[in-house]
């Protein structure tokens, strides 16, 4: 059992480009980690960064690793599971892992493996971490839940269809959860809020070297919904929203 006094951010993806930026903010924010990714390697490598660079002005920072393939959902309930029964229940819960669909996936051309791989990994897996982890976060009456989605999976505005078929409908799935499960909430009134955000083309494993934004640039907004005063947000509905760059854009 974690018996730092430091409250607990659980940070999906947390083992390199946006979701090891969001780590990094958070823990700068004052948050031990709970950092869920594939690679338990590259998850330790991750912790000893995170531990080098906080470390001296934070002993008593604690972070913890959890290593799961998020596309086997059975496993991913499992890893969850074992978060909540051995953490603090977790003031915020970042997800930010996910993977880009084949650049041929359209929907007539999209295999069931294909499918079933982006879905489970970029839907399913985020239903089953929230599934397990927000109940005592909304019971709590102080969480925070942000979702990385994707401008592609918006139903308006530019560049919203054509194309990649499983990823961008897997994105519009987060963001209809989003929308549903505030609305579950109480919009917010219980101390719980939920929202996505669209980080934009980032230079990560899936951007490219070549992508407009850097890492942490993509990770900024995910931090600021994570941690600033609900007053900030200056929006009449203050989650269940998409944002990017801090500004609500339309689902």
């Amino acid at each position: 059992m974690n018996s730092s006094l430091r409250p607990l951010a659980i940070v999906s993806g947390g083992s390199r480009g946006l979701g090891f930026e969001t780590a990094r903010g958070l823990a700068a924010h004052g948050y031990d980690l709970a950092l869920i990714a594939k690679d338990p390697v590259r998850l330790e490598s991750a912790r000893q960064k995170l531990l080098a660079e906080y470390l001296v002005n934070n002993p008593d920072l604690n972070i913890t690793t959890h290593a799961v393939d998020l596309e086997n959902q059975a496993a991913t309930r499992q890893a969850a599971e074992s978060i909540v029964n051995n953490l603090p229940t977790a003031q915020v819960m970042v997800l930010a892992h996910g993977v880009m669909s084949e650049k041929m996936s359209k929907t007539l051309r999209t295999t069931d493996g294909e499918w079933n791989r982006v879905m489970a990994i970029n839907l399913d897996s985020v239903f089953t971490l929230v599934n397990v982890i927000a109940p005592a976060m909304t019971e709590a009456r102080n969480g925070r839940v942000v979702i990385y989605s994707a401008c592609l999976g918006r139903m308006s505005g530019p560049g919203n269809a054509g194309g990649l078929a499983p990823y961008r409908i897997s994105k519009a799935g987060v963001n209809a959860l989003v929308r549903n499960l505030a609305h579950e909430t109480g919009l917010g009134a219980r101390g719980f809020y939920v929202d996505a955000i669209c980080p934009n083309h980032s230079r990560t494993d899936m951007g490219g070297p070549d992508a407009p934004r850097s890492a942490e640039e993509g990770a900024e907004t995910a931090i600021w919904l994570a941690t600033a005063d609900i007053a900030e947000r200056g929006s009449d509905q203050v989650t269940g929203l998409l944002w990017e760059d801090r500004k609500v854009v339309p689902f």
